[in-house]
């Protein structure tokens, strides 16, 4: 008579569930861990944070602290308007409401979000596509160089980074975080 297979248990290690999983890691690193305090219970935590295209590139000194504080602004400014979020349903809907009304804040940052990309040069400008895609919604400057393109070729990685880079330098002056540059 065959006895019963005994399975090993599965030890979860602790210090492997703190740690970002190997899939996490390909697509981008992290900073290394803040202990802090929940805001609500109190107890220490350990949070790491994403290291975003504009942090790496502040970190690296290819833009200056105020380029970086537009590409902040015009990201805040993007999530206030709702471009990147996912709609969804009310669960308790309220009989003689819209679903599909906008707030008084997200109406003006639609606003300034569209005055932003005016100072690039619209949404399908270079300078616009660059800061909808790479700061708005967040993708890498590769993922946007392959999907882009202008008279049916591709932009190269390091052109892409020059637009993103000229696109935060407009940012900054459009924000006055720079001063404009007066004609000679």
């Amino acid at each position: 008579m065959a006895g019963k297979r005994k399975t090993k248990a599965s030890k979860a290690k602790h210090d492997e569930l703190a740690k970002p999983s190997k899939w996490r890691l390909q697509h981008g690193a992290f900073s290394g861990p803040i202990r802090a305090a929940d805001p609500e219970t109190g107890t220490p935590v350990q949070h790491r944070r994403a290291v975003d295209t504009l942090g790496l590139m502040l970190a690296h000194g290819s833009i200056t602290p105020q380029m970086h504080e537009a590409g902040e602004i015009f990201r805040g400014l993007f999530r206030a308007a709702c471009f990147d979020s996912m709609s969804t349903s009310q669960i308790m809907r309220i009989p003689g409401t819209r679903v599909d009304t906008l707030s008084t804040m997200q109406v003006e940052a639609r606003r300034r979000v569209a005055a932003a990309l005016d100072a690039l040069g619209g949404q399908d400008s270079p300078c616009g596509s660059c800061a909808w895609f790479v700061i708005g919604l967040e993708f890498s400057v590769r993922e946007w160089s392959m999907r882009q393109g202008w008279a049916g070729r591709t932009v190269h990685g390091p052109v892409g980074q020059g637009i993103l880079v000229g696109s935060l330098g407009i940012l900054a002056v459009h924000f006055g975080l720079m001063p404009r540059a007066r004609a000679a």
